[in-house]
């Protein structure tokens, strides 16, 4: 359940990796990085306000690793050391201090190996 494709699996690894350097990744990363911040500064009272409030946070933590997620059509959806190895990243990435910084690597990375891919196909 992987991409056959090798230009396309390049493509899906260029593009998370340029997304990666994205202010709006940045900002994603930040507000799902925080859970207790995010729920002082958006906080609404009732059962309404408390949904509406997990919503806004549920698309700050979507928009943070969407494309992590599209990673895994590249390497197989069933395949459990690549969900492993995203889902270490993503752990990383919202957890530990140097997260931020280490989003900015993890996007060179897959630029550089996603370029790979399209010289080679």
């Amino acid at each position: 359940m992987a991409f056959g494709n090798t230009v396309l699996a390049g493509g899906v690894l260029v593009a998370a990796g340029v997304y990666q350097w994205t202010p709006l990744k940045e900002a994603c990363l930040r507000h799902c990085r925080s859970p207790l911040e995010f729920l002082i500064f958006h906080w609404r009272e009732g059962t309404l306000g408390s949904f509406t409030a997990g919503v806004r946070h549920g698309v700050f933590c979507l928009g943070c690793c969407w494309m992590l997620m599209a990673l895994l059509f590249v390497g197989g959806i069933m395949h459990l050391l690549w969900i492993g190895a995203i889902a270490l990243l993503v752990l990383v990435e919202k957890t530990l201090p140097w997260g931020g910084r280490m989003s900015r690597v993890t996007g060179a990375l897959l630029v550089a190996w996603g370029v790979i891919a399209l010289l080679t196909a």
